[in-house]
């Protein structure tokens, strides 16, 4: 993760990509890219076809919105190669992540709303709110850390607490681990983790891991075992408690 000193503020772009005032296209893009970056390989550039599908366009679209993105130093971008964030894209999508994490930490803390249902009103509030209102939101809410799904929070500054976790599914059997954060954060998976007690926080045994089937079978305390495939486990990731 590169590293700056001063507060992170969101860019957009006008012409010519000069700066003007935020624009919720713009800061949609370079979350989705910084998103895509953290998912892959280390400094790795992102398939225009993979941010195409993140933000829900044609391939096409996409690299019209790159090239503009380019244009204002927010992204390198080389034609069949893929695209990345520069040291000023990566100010103005953590500003944007920053905005989003809070927000949804104050709809699950302060509204009692379930995590689950949160990822979509944060993403119609994260581009209103202003650098003060957020302020006073990070300090209500006491300056948390990470977000309800376990997604670490930028602080002002930009900074990311670095905690290394590990996959469900490269645990081995008998592992005890606590639950850390969530990456598919799809409703309908979360849904099925509240069923299964499977909670940010939760203490989990891995009882089994069948790679014939791609399954994974976890025990949370007080709460029958549940199997889940290869593809879930893998987007659980855990901190290591014991083993047997």
């Amino acid at each position: 993760m590169r590293k700056w000193s001063g507060r992170i503020r969101p860019v957009s772009l006008g012409e010519k990509g000069k700066a003007i005032m935020p624009s919720e296209t713009v800061e949609n893009y370079l979350k989705a890219i910084h998103t895509l970056e953290a998912a892959g390989a280390s400094d790795a550039p992102v398939a225009l076809g993979d941010l195409a599908h993140a933000v829900g366009v044609t391939p096409g679209t996409a690299t019209t919105m790159v090239k503009k993105l380019a244009a204002g130093k927010l992204v390198k971008y080389e034609r069949y190669g893929g695209v990345l964030l520069t040291p000023k894209g990566e100010r103005a999508a953590l500003a944007v992540l920053r905005r989003h994490r809070l927000i949804e930490t104050f709809l699950v803390r302060t509204l009692g709303m379930d995590w689950s249902e949160v990822h979509e009103e944060a993403e119609r509030l994260e581009h209103a709110l202003s650098d003060r209102l957020l302020a006073k939101l990070d300090a209500f809410l006491g300056h948390p850390v990470v977000d309800p799904h376990g997604d670490p929070i930028p602080d002002e500054r930009g900074n990311l607490r670095s905690t290394p976790l590990l996959a469900v599914a490269r645990c081995r059997t008998g592992t005890k681990v606590r639950l850390a954060r969530v990456q598919d954060q799809r409703a309908e998976f979360l849904k099925f983790l509240n069923r299964a007690g499977l909670a940010i926080d939760a203490l989990l045994t891995i009882v089994a891991a069948d790679a014939g089937a791609g399954t994974v079978t976890l025990r949370t305390e007080g709460k029958e075992a549940v199997t889940i495939s290869e593809t879930a486990a893998g987007n659980l990731l855990v901190e290591v408690v014991g083993r047997k």
